[in-house]
């Protein structure tokens, strides 16, 4: 990891502990999506117990889990300028949660992945905060400055909305690249720190 976030990511959790608790919810085809998915839990984890920052497939949700959850990270690979079919069969299986409000006053937050550099994340990242302001939640976006704008940079296709990254044609240890992989561990940290940050006196008592 780059030594200047790794510096930064110094664990808070064994000093404040806390209650709050993150889902990471995402489909993938190939495995690349499910490593960006898994390196925001890794950045998060550096600031809540392992127990409390889960990634979770829309082929296998813990719904009690996802419910009790503070923050939702949604994510989704790019096909044909939207999410995939199976994470879009993921927000219609909320509906009953929508109409119930089951969901509002929760964080949110999102990441899109794709092979072009642009690729048309950008419209996935709208499309799924459109979907989280349905459900009433409260959007959390990606306030980092790029480095730059190589492989190995931190927020290098310069997204604020949510987190951004790119995956070529090759294995998921291989890509997305460093510099994508560090921005999503930073973006969880980030997360985790924020609804630590804002988290009600008697969360959860």
């Amino acid at each position: 990891m780059n030594t200047s976030v790794e510096s930064s990511l110094k664990s808070k959790s064994a000093e404040n502990p806390t209650n709050v608790s993150i889902a990471v919810i995402y489909h993938s085809n190939y495995g690349h999506t499910k490593r960006v998915a898994e390196a925001i839990v890794e950045g998060a984890r550096k600031q809540l117990p392992d127990a409390q920052a889960k990634a979770i497939d829309v082929h296998k949700v813990d719904w009690a889990y996802v419910d009790q959850a503070d923050l939702l990270v949604f994510g989704s690979a790019v096909y044909m300028g939207s999410v995939t079919a199976e994470f879009k069969t993921f927000m219609d299986e909320t509906s009953k949660r929508w109409y119930n409000r089951k969901w509002e006053g929760k964080w949110a937050a999102a990441f899109a992945n794709s092979g072009g550099l642009s690729g048309d994340k950008l419209a996935v990242l709208q499309q799924i905060s459109l979907y989280a302001m349905q459900h009433g939640m409260n959007w959390i976006g990606l306030p980092l400055m790029p480095t730059g704008h190589d492989v190995h940079d931190l927020n290098r296709l310069s997204s604020f909305l949510g987190l951004m990254t790119q995956s070529l044609d090759g294995p998921p240890e291989e890509t997305p690249g460093s510099g994508d992989i560090d921005t999503a561990i930073w973006f969880g940290d980030h997360l985790a720190k924020t609804i630590i940050k804002h988290q009600p006196v008697s969360s959860k008592d």
